[in-house]
């Protein structure tokens, strides 16, 4: 289990104390961010006017220029807008990939076999997250998903003799599952491509959570968020 020490984590405490002391002492029922809607309207209009000095993993000034191609308006695109500002998403074109699908720019979306849809929905066709290369081998060519795990570990290795194996198994699997196997060639080959840039969806999912409610803590309470991350670098 990997633990990250985030001072992140102070902040909100902190912010979150100061807004329910002024709430409490004028009547209103304390806030909870267990309990926030991910949904927010006001939340997602300061993300997608850039204003995200302070909001976790999103203050970079690359990170801004992406947010303001992306423009992001769900919680999937929040975990993805981690995923996605690395060298490798950034220098293989799938970030240009992804904004232009996201924003209807460059014709149908291919999801690469009718049964991809529901695993490659939220990313618009594009495998971003190292979980997808899993359940592509599941879903695809009926791997459990140990193998899958299995699988996921040697195309990170990139272990020749090791992929040859792997490779031998999905095809084989997938054919058997009606899947043509020229098509299941090119679906391994893609999934080869990307499992160099995946990333784990899980990591990005947890990163996203803090950056939602800390986006959620500027936008609506940006005097009690601005004291606590001022009172935290000094």
């Amino acid at each position: 289990v990997d633990f990250l020490g985030l001072r992140t984590l102070t902040i909100i405490d902190w912010a979150l104390d100061a807004v329910n002391a002024r709430r409490v002492a004028a009547g209103d029922a304390a806030r909870d961010l267990a309990s926030l809607p991910m949904d927010d309207e006001k939340t997602f209009a300061l993300l997608q006017r850039c204003q995200t000095t302070a909001v976790f993993q999103l203050e970079s000034r690359g990170m801004k220029d992406l947010i303001k191609r992306l423009q992001p308006d769900s919680f999937a695109d929040l975990v993805a807008l981690v995923a996605l500002f690395r060298p490798g998403p950034l220098q293989s074109g799938m970030v240009d990939d992804f904004i232009n699908r996201k924003h209807g720019r460059g014709g149908e979306i291919d999801y690469l076999h009718p049964d991809l849809q529901p695993v490659l929905e939220s990313t618009y066709g594009v495998i971003l997250y190292q979980e997808q290369v899993m359940q592509i081998a599941q879903v695809l060519a009926g791997y459990t998903l140990g193998g899958a795990d299995l699988l996921r570990r040697a195309m990170g290795k990139k272990k020749p003799e090791e992929m040859a194996k792997q490779r031998e198994i999905f095809v084989v699997g997938a054919t058997e599952r009606g899947v043509d196997k020229a098509q299941a060639e090119y679906i391994f080959d893609l999934m080869e491509k990307f499992a160099g840039y995946g990333f784990n969806k899980s990591h990005s999912a947890a990163y996203a959570v803090l950056s939602y409610q800390t986006a959620w803590l500027k936008a609506h309470y940006p005097a009690e968020f601005m004291a606590a991350v001022m009172s935290s670098d000094m």
